[in-house]
């Protein structure tokens, strides 16, 4: 469909072959959660509300244990390359939960965060690259949470960019005020 992102149109395309109920589409089993067994079915599928992904209502077969799936399209395999050298597989669920931690207790809505996360692993998907430096990460994130909550993108900072002193702080601040040369904070007596 012109016009639609690549992965929202592979969706719309898995969508047009729903999944039966009975059936575990694309004969791809799931183990269940509860007991370990290959027997589960497919009771229900359908997309969230932004179509990003398939929701997918499972029992199993063995112990009637219910439980939901997420099915979402990915472009490519991305490998993160981390400070070290080092080379591991890129986990979207890593992204997740290092946003949530900075995001604690913030007035954000889950159903934002899930929105920034998706549009940060697009945003690397289709960059051209499989190999992304954690750096890269990083600075991906920190764009994003600086446009959802302020005090998130100073958290994310703090530890991304390893703050050591209170002038650290200081120059993130000056970032977020728009002050080129941030001022110190004033003592109150």
């Amino acid at each position: 469909m012109p016009g639609l992102d690549p992965g929202i149109h592979l969706l719309r395309k898995m969508l047009d072959c729903r999944v039966k109920p009975g059936n575990d589409g694309g004969g791809e089993t799931m183990r269940c959660p509860n007991c370990n067994s290959l027997d589960t079915q497919v009771k229900d599928s359908r997309p969230t509300e932004d179509s990003s992904v398939i929701r997918r209502r499972r029992v199993c077969v063995a112990c009637n244990f219910r439980f939901t799936t997420f099915e979402r399209v990915q472009l490519r395999e991305l490998t993160v390359i981390k400070r070290n050298g080092r080379r591991v597989p890129f986990d979207r669920d890593k992204l997740v939960r290092s946003v949530q931690i900075s995001l604690r207790k913030r007035p954000v809505e889950p159903e934002r965060v899930e929105q920034m996360v998706s549009a940060i692993v697009r945003e690397l998907e289709s960059g051209g690259e499989a190999d992304i430096s954690s750096e890269t990460i990083g600075e991906i994130v920190m764009d994003h949470l600086r446009k959802l909550d302020d005090v998130a993108y100073v958290r994310f900072a703090s530890v991304y960019r390893n703050f050591r002193e209170a002038k650290d702080f200081e120059a993130v601040l000056g970032e977020l005020s728009g002050d080129e040369d941030p001022r110190p904070a004033l003592v109150r007596k």
